[in-house]
Order: structure tokens, then sequence, then C-alpha cells
């Protein structure tokens, strides 16, 4: 407990302030992905507090924000919405299987965590990451455009004339004061996006303009009000939702689906985070605390969350750095909650959008643009996919693609690289010396490199240049063995690597007389044994 106060006094004030910040922006994002959701404004308060709490104190990346997000929420609609037609009119058991399934999928998280999957998201390639950055901006600022309108008798309708030139005014004073603040020198280490919404809010509050506030955004909604008290368990749910099969085959599915979208956002604005601070997270620890945050969250009726990366940079821009800025913004959010209500909901939208669209600007990754010519055309078709599919469906979908095209586009690439060179030995024997990788995208060419047929009775391949990557490639070997034995010619396997040579031998004993183990190369016992190869290299001087 010492250890974890001390990392954080050297960096308090920012902290601090930061999270007051990030709670401000909180609110709204919370209200409006608990309206996406179709549950009530507190569940989406409760799992912002909660989730970004838990994560705040056990997850992996020091200053990372997270809460409700709208990843999220577009899945909970159908599950709220079905969990509803189960039940009887006004009996609103949608919102008790989506405790249910918010525990469930705090589970498969957790599960992740533990068995150490987290690590896999290194295998992300970046033009995944530039495009989910991209897409994510996009849909950042796709969600704030919902603030230029407004609810009448139930209908919505933009803002027009004299109100929506208003709105985007106090919008642009706000970017204008986090734009320019920083510049100043005397307010540098001022949190910009602070004092922008207080200043917005003074102009608004003591000029008695007639805009949308945070208050009348949650009336609009279909809300009470901001105000509530604290989170408290839900035991209903287990009273009201039979704990059997049927259940689980209902509710599972989404658990799975939510689990996988909480951990790829979290894991991957973890990711961005580390580019922008330079330091290291533990992707496996924070698996485990979102997973460990959404189990509480369920049982005391939030909504689940997952890491926020608008949220979460505007917490590194306003110098937050350690953990203190997570517990800081999820307890400012309480107070809010319980004692802070009358005057959070006085706090304009329009103040809030600006800082929003800061936001956009600073994760839109516009050196996207300035690479397009520079980069392999392939690279460029995954980031605008990955881009697009964010926007159109959802983060999961669009990252699981952009790394199969990714890992599709090296297969193939890769596959070209395998080649064969050709030579005769004074004794007749033809020598084929491989280069390249050897693997199952590779195996159709490497098969068309032999002329079984019409070589010698003595053939002997050399693989000391080429390296056999998987089972497809072993198999390929195997059966080039066979073609040439039933040919009735001698063949010889020379410089395979000793893990290939095992899996042969077990494969068939002939392989004995096959391979040749008597090799005089250095090049191969430095290749073939990795502890030989690091003192070679010790012995120069660089």
């Amino acid at each position: 407990m010492t250890e974890f106060i001390t990392k954080q006094i050297h960096n308090t004030k920012n902290d601090i302030l930061s999270g007051i910040t990030v709670a401000l922006a909180l609110v709204p994002e919370a209200v409006a992905f608990a309206f996406v959701a179709g549950v009530d404004p507190l569940v989406g308060l409760y799992a912002a507090f909660m989730v970004g709490l838990i994560t705040a104190v056990f997850g992996g990346r020091p200053g990372m924000i997270s809460g409700a997000t709208g990843a999220l929420a577009v899945v909970m609609v159908s599950l709220v919405s079905e969990g509803n037609a189960m039940g009887e009119a006004g009996e609103n058991l949608g919102l008790y299987y989506l405790f249910l399934t918010v525990i469930l999928m705090g589970f498969i998280q957790m599960f992740a965590g533990i068995l150490k999957l987290g690590k896999f998201v290194r295998l992300i390639p970046h033009p995944v990451m530039m495009g989910f950055v991209n897409g994510l901006a996009i849909v950042i600022f796709l969600s704030q455009l919902d603030m230029f309108s407004t609810t009448i008798n139930g209908e919505k309708s933009w803002l027009e004339g004299e109100k929506l030139w208003l709105m985007m005014a106090l919008v642009g004073l706000t970017m204008l004061i986090m734009w320019g603040l920083p510049k100043l020198k005397a307010t540098k280490k001022l949190p910009e996006a602070l004092i922008a919404i207080l200043v917005v809010s003074a102009i608004v509050i003591f000029s008695n303009l007639d805009v949308a506030t945070v208050g009348s955004f949650i009336r609009d909604g279909g809300g009470e009000g901001l105000k509530g008290g604290l989170p408290m368990p839900v035991l209903e749910t287990f009273s009201k939702i039979p704990l059997d099969l049927e259940t689980l085959t209902f509710i599972f599915p989404y658990a799975l689906i939510l689990a996988a979208i909480g951990l790829i956002e979290s894991l991957m604005t973890l990711n961005l985070i580390d580019e922008l601070t330079e330091t290291r997270g533990h992707s496996n620890r924070e698996c485990v605390a979102q997973g460990g945050a959404n189990i509480v969250t369920g049982l005391f009726g939030g909504m689940g969350g997952c890491a926020m990366i608008g949220q979460s940079i505007i917490n590194i821009k306003g110098g937050g750095r350690g953990r203190l800025s997570g517990i800081v913004a999820a307890v400012t959010l309480l107070l809010f909650i319980l004692l802070g209500s009358v005057y959070i909901e006085q706090v304009p939208i329009a103040a809030l959008v600006g800082v929003m669209f800061m936001v956009v600007v600073g994760t839109f990754a516009w050196s996207s643009f300035r690479i397009m010519n520079k980069i392999p055309k392939s690279d460029l078709f995954v980031l605008v996919l990955v881009s697009s599919l964010t926007v159109i469906f959802d983060l999961a979908i669009a990252v699981i693609t952009g790394v199969i095209v990714s890992a599709l586009v090296f297969a193939w690439e890769n596959a070209k690289r395998i080649r064969a060179r050709k030579r005769f030995r004074e004794d007749g024997t033809k020598i084929y010396e491989i280069w390249g990788p050897l693997f199952f995208g590779s195996i159709s060419a490497f098969n068309e490199k032999f002329d079984v047929k019409n070589d010698p009775d003595s053939v002997e391949i050399d693989f000391v240049e080429a390296r056999i990557s998987d089972h497809s490639a072993l198999e390929a070997i195997f059966n080039l063995v066979e073609k040439y034995e039933a040919e009735g010619k001698k063949i010889a396997l020379k410089h395979l690597s000793e893990d290939c040579k095992i899996l042969l031998y077990k494969a068939s004993p002939k392989f004995h007389q096959v391979i040749i183990e008597a090799i005089d190369d250095p090049r191969y016992h430095l290749a073939a044994d990795p502890e030989k190869f690091s003192k070679a290299l010790g012995t120069y001087k660089f």
C-alpha cells in the first residue's frame, strides 16, 4: 500500500485535475450509452463509476480510463429487447438478463487474463492499429452529432437557426480555448479541457443562454435526472431470472461477444496509451481487472464497460499518468451522482462536445494521409478496411477482419519467396538448394521446383537457407521423398533443423537413411544451435 501511494505523489496535481475533467466528460457519455442500450441513465453512470474505479486500482495500464462504452451498448440493445420480450409487459426482464450477461462476460475476461491471452494483442499489425484509431475517431465524432438535435414531444429534430449557431459558437469556443491555452507559457500546466468547460459553463449560466445542458439531455432521453444513491447489490437478478441451461444458452453468445469487444478495445487502447506515454502496460493484468470490474458491475446494477479511448486521451493530454487520475475520475463521478447533480446538470452539452471534438482531432492518425503513397497497397487496404468496419459494424469485427487479412497477405507474400537453385556434382547427383520459408502457403511453389520423373538416380535437397515452419511443410517433404523412392531413385536431405529431423524420424524410420547427419558446415551448426550462435556472435566486435 505504501508503494502504491508513493508512486502517485509525484504527479498528484495533474492526476487530480485531469481526473475531474474526465469525470465531467464521462457524464453525458455514460448517459448516452445507457439510452442506446435501452436502460436507465443511472445504470450507465454506475457502470462508469465501478468499472472505472476497479480498473484504475487493479488494471494493467495506469492513466487509462474505463467505463460504459458505445461499442458494448450497441450489442446490448438486442439483448435487453429480447430479454424484455421473455417476460410480461412492465416486468423489465431485459435489464436483469443484462446484469447476468455482464457477470458472465466478466468471468470470460478474467479467464482470458488467467490464460495470458492478452499477449496476443502484440500480433495486431500497425495498419490495423491505425485503422482502429481512425475508425474510433470517426465513431466518436458521429456520436457527438446527435448532440446537435433536440427532442420535442418524443420526436427528434435537428437544431436550426439561432440555436444551431449558438451551439456551434460554444463548441468552437471550447475547442479554441483547448487549442490556445497550452500555447501560453504561463498556462501550459493547466488542464485545458477543464478550464474550457468551466469558462463556457460560466458564460452560459451568467448569460442565461437557452442551450442544451446535461440535465435537459437526460430528461429529453426519458430520464428523471442525474441524482441517485450509492450502487447496491441487485439481488432480484437471481430471483427473477432462472439459472438454468436455457438462460445460459440465451446469454452466453452475448457475453462472449461483449467480452471480446471489451478486451479488444481495452487492449488496443492500452497499446495506444503505451505509445503516447512511452511506457509499457500489462495486458494480462488488464484482462483480469476488466473481468473483475464487470462481475462487480453486474452484481451492483451496472451495464458493464471497458476502456474508453476518448476519455483516456483526455486524461493523458491533461497530464494524468498514474492510477490516481482514474480513481479521482470515478470517485468524482460518484460525488456528482450523490451530491453535485444540481451543478453538473447545468454544464452545457456544447462544452462537452467541444472537448470530444478535440479528442477526435487528437485520436485520428492524420499521418495516415501522408503515408498513403509510401506504404504497400495491401497495408493501405487493411487500414481503410478496419476504419470502415469499425464505423459500419463494431470494433471486434473490424480488428479480427484486419488481422485475418493482414495474415493472409503476409502468407501470400512469403509463399512467393521460396526459391530453388539447381546444380550437378561430378558424380551426376542433382542438388536442389532451397531458399525461403517452407509453410502451408509455399508448398505448391516448392513442389513445382522438382522434376521427379526426369531427375537422375541420385538427388540431394539442401535446406541450409530454408526454414521448415509447420506440419504442411513436413508433409510436403515426406511426400517428396515418397515420390522419388517410388521412382526407384536415391534421395538425401541435408541441413534440416533439429526439430524437423525429430518429427521426420517419428513419422518413419526410413528417414534415418535419407537425412544426412554428418555435416561439416559452420553455418548449419550455428543456425541449428542458438547457444552456439550467440557465443560465435560474442567473438565479434561491433
